[in-house]
């Protein structure tokens, strides 16, 4: 579930919070809070040297603040330790990009990045089917709980008067809530049901297009027209951009920022530049 190749910090890690939450609760609380000073140094040596210990110390300081955050999304009924380990990546995705010259701390920097993995865990989790797709439908999923006044039906005042403050329509409201409260019906069969009953089951009546010949051929056009135009945005790269973006990014060993710069005689950072700029004409390419 966590990817743990987004900052290798992550086999330092305490343990999984799902072994034992409250062991790992108070694991997390006993690391001490860096002052600000300590988090810059190590925030620099990070950014500037890719000091991997350095990392690790910015993401252990500040697990105690995902496990906070966590606890907010606990009302839609999904394990904590899951809600955790999914804002732990978000941590660890944040200081993997975070920015020391911003000026700001990494817990306020950190917080969207932790939010939005919970974010993206709880649209995928809490129904089989999606309830929100769109950056709206996004946000009143996740306000249409505190917003309600009492735990009946809204009425259509109330809907009227959270779909102003949400900038939405009052039928997105009365759908979402609708999505929300539904019954949850079982994709496959019960064990304990009789044979009528469980030939009833969803499994048995959704066509599985997996191996549609059609299908198969529409995926397998668009990988390889994305293979070609990713091939094809490679070639236009300048020699120097096109060799730091395959050893960064394709090679099995990669090199850090502070060799190549070393090899081709620059600084680190336009090292970065580079690599930035190559990879911003590969997305372009790919979604022309």
């Amino acid at each position: 579930m966590t990817n743990t190749s987004l900052v290798p910090v992550a086999l330092s890690m305490p343990a999984v919070p799902g072994v034992n939450l409250g062991s790992y609760m108070t694991t997390v609380n006993s690391i001490p809070v860096l002052s600000a000073e300590e988090e810059r140094a190590l925030a620099e040596r990070y950014f500037t040297e890719e000091d991997v210990d350095a990392a690790r110390q910015l993401v252990l300081s500040h697990l105690r603040f995902v496990v906070h955050i966590a606890k907010s999304y606990s009302g839609y009924g999904l394990p904590q330790a899951d809600l955790i380990q999914e804002g732990n990546v978000g941590l660890m995705k944040a200081v993997k990009r975070f920015d020391p010259r911003m000026g700001v701390r990494l817990v306020s920097f950190a917080v969207h990045w932790i939010k939005a993995e919970i974010h993206e865990y709880v649209i995928r989790n809490w129904r089989i089917v999606k309830v929100a797709t769109t950056k709206a439908q996004r946000k009143l999923f996740f306000n249409l709980r505190s917003k309600k006044k009492g735990s009946g039906r809204l009425s259509l005042a109330e809907a009227e008067s959270i779909a102003t403050d949400l900038k939405v329509t009052p039928d997105q409201v009365l759908e979402m809530e609708g999505r929300l409260y539904a019954y949850d019906a079982s994709f496959d069969a019960s064990p304990d049901e009789d044979e009528d009953r469980a030939g009833q089951a969803p499994v048995y009546y959704l066509e599985d297009n997996r191996y549609d010949p059609a299908v198969q051929l529409e995926e397998a056009d668009w990988e390889a027209d994305s293979t070609e135009r990713l091939m094809a945005a490679m070639e236009r790269l300048d020699a120097r951009s096109k060799d730091i973006l395959t050893r960064r990014w394709l090679a099995e060993e990669k090199p850090t920022l502070h060799e190549l710069a070393a090899e081709y005689g620059v600084s680190a950072e336009r090292i970065r530049q580079l690599e930035k700029n190559a990879m911003e004409k590969i997305k372009g390419a790919l979604i022309a």
